[in-house]
């Protein structure tokens, strides 16, 4: 049984894990990263080298999508939230404290911050009923 989450619902699991994955077009191929994520509001923030590909997304203003999702084998439950929007480029005297949360597993190098503006968030839930 599948069933959709409402914005409420997405808004709540987003707080429940930190790590997510984008993706986007580039070189008319479709790209999809992990990343780290701290709640900051109605926003995501990330960080990123200053001169690597996430960066260079934000510099671009392009569409993105950012999903996270969890599932649980043995119950046969599980879900997912996407989210579609923009990364944007954030100057370290405008970044919220809570990106310091950000712990990204890629490396320390690793500290400018970017913005994930959602503009349209869906979620679904599903549960395997099990015989």
């Amino acid at each position: 049984m599948i069933s959709d989450l409402n914005e409420q619902e997405c808004r709540a699991l987003l707080t429940s894990t930190t790590v997510g994955r984008i993706g986007f077009v580039t070189d008319e191929r479709i790209e999809i990263f992990p990343v780290n994520y701290v709640v900051s509001g109605d926003d995501l923030l990330i960080r990123t080298s200053s001169d690597g590909t996430l960066r260079r997304l934000a510099d671009s203003r392009s569409q993105a999508a950012f999903e996270i999702d969890y599932h649980d084998d043995l119950a046969g439950t599980g879900w997912s939230v996407l989210m579609h929007g923009r990364l944007t480029a954030v100057s370290d005297e405008d970044a919220p404290a809570v990106v310091g949360r950000v712990s990204p597993w890629a490396g320390e190098e690793r500290e400018t911050p970017l913005r994930f503006t959602v503009e349209t968030m869906t979620g679904r839930r599903v549960h395997r009923d099990r015989h």
